[in-house]
């Protein structure tokens, strides 16, 4: 059986595995457009250390990362957050996240000793709505316009870097609709009845080592620089068009799965899923930038890092004091912070040079932390449409997109776009695309 994968980030890579363990004598080729593999799980090396410049941990109640992990041998490399202590950096001081459930209050004393909210918190309990709303339509209904933009967006924010205005509620944030029709009551629940596992997870050395042991794992033959620009059907599988334009190649494959992000798919599925191809050219995407400052000294304070919220108009929408989360990033004293920039819509910020957006960076943290930082190197990794946007209605579409595909022949889809952009979601989905196209060509 021949498959060809297009996109070797960690769903597809993910993908290429599922079908190794399945068919252990299966021609499986992996098409990557860039330089290397991993998608946004990509790592260098910046003043002597080794930092993630893009997904540094995996949200470890989900089981799939931690598993994906242990599947390919690095189970001795797991590690958890040194601390889980994260503030907001609102009102001109960095205040201590109390605890919610996606941003909705669990301890009203806590958040009223925090100081993010200055306006009393109403509480209107509505049931749930059977249509799909907005995020900050189905909770400022409940609790109010601020909770939405102090402690809901920000954390919003720091997963897609999305408008809680468009982002949808049963997409992005299905916990929260979970708690109606009473927000609060709900939230203060769910606390009092804490998970005894870890929240997160990452790996010593770096959470971008994962792909390269996938990719080991799945013993794959893996084509970078290579751009599958169109598929089309053939009695027996597909023809891929690969390459520039005016000197194209082709390969077959008895089946395709496309690992792609949504733009790419849909100009790919074009010619073969067409309906699949008109939604995923509606997701739209949010760039943004990591960062990343190595100074000699520990960043003083204490804490895993902080959000920002869209409203107070600062120039990162969070920070992540990655020497005092990991313990391995602390070896020798230094200190490494990272800094996250843009949000859906505001890309000019994200066109300034680098050592402008270094300076941009560097100024926010060292109002938010009270201190001068002074760093002995830095980097900026840029990530130009990388998250993408779940907005109203994105349950639909994907379902919409699925259907399409599953009726084009042996093809399917996975990716970031579709259900879930943290690892381990991304992992779970590529492995049901897997599953769904082998229980086709049985």
């Amino acid at each position: 059986m021949r498959y060809a994968i297009i996109g070797g980030g960690i769903a597809g890579l993910t993908a290429a595995l599922r079908l190794r363990e399945s068919d252990p004598g299966a021609q499986i080729t992996v098409w990557e457009s860039s330089g290397r593999i991993g998608g946004k799980l990509y790592r260098k090396e910046i003043g002597g250390h080794m930092a993630d410049v893009g997904a540094e941990s995996i949200l470890a109640r989900r089981p799939e990362g931690v598993e994906l992990i242990e599947r390919v041998g690095l189970a001795d490399r797991l590690v958890h957050p040194a601390t889980g202590t994260a503030a907001i950096w609102t009102h001109g001081a960095l205040r201590p996240l109390p605890p919610t459930v996606m941003g909705i209050p669990a301890d009203m004393a806590a958040l009223d000793a925090s100081g993010i909210i200055k306006e009393p918190v109403v509480n209107h309990p509505l049931p749930a709505p059977q249509h799909d709303v907005s995020v900050a339509d189905f909770v400022s209904r409940r609790v109010g316009r601020p909770i939405v933009d102090r402690l809901v967006e920000p954390l919003l924010g720091g997963v897609y870097a999305g408008r809680a205005d468009r982002l949808s509620v049963y997409a992005t944030a299905p916990q929260i609709a979970e708690l109606a029709p009473d927000l609060l009551a709900g939230a203060q629940r769910t606390q009092k009845a804490p998970s005894a596992r870890p929240v997160f997870a990452g790996l010593r050395g770096g959470l971008g080592q994962l792909p390269e042991a996938v990719a080991h794992a799945a013993d794959v033959d893996i084509r970078l620089h290579a751009t599958v620009r169109d598929i089309q059907p053939r009695p027996d599988g597909f023809r891929l068009t690969i390459g520039p334009t005016p000197d194209p190649r082709h390969d077959e494959a008895d089946a395709v799965i496309v690992a792609a992000p949504a733009v790419a798919a849909s100009r790919l599925l074009a010619g073969v899923a067409p309906r699949a191809s008109f939604h995923l050219a509606g997701i739209e995407y949010a760039s943004m930038a990591i960062v990343t400052l190595v100074l000699d000294t520990p960043i003083p304070g204490d804490g895993s890092g902080f959000l920002v919220p869209s409203c107070d108009d600062r120039r990162i929408k969070a920070a992540t004091v990655s020497s005092r989360k990991w313990a391995w990033m602390a070896a020798g004293g230094r200190g490494v912070i990272r800094a996250s920039l843009g949000r859906f819509g505001q890309s000019r910020q994200l066109q300034l040079a680098d050592a402008d957006l270094i300076d941009a960076a560097r100024l926010d943290l060292q109002e938010a932390l009270d201190c001068t930082l002074t760093p002995v190197a830095s980097d900026v990794q840029r990530w130009g449409g990388a998250l993408p946007q779940y907005d109203v209605g994105h349950h639909d579409a994907v379902a919409a997109i699925e259907s399409d595909v599953a009726a084009a022949g042996p093809l399917a889809i996975c990716g970031a776009a579709y259900r879930g952009v943290g690892v381990p979601a991304v992992i779970a989905n590529a492995t049901a695309a897997v599953e769904n196209l082998l229980s086709r060509l049985e």
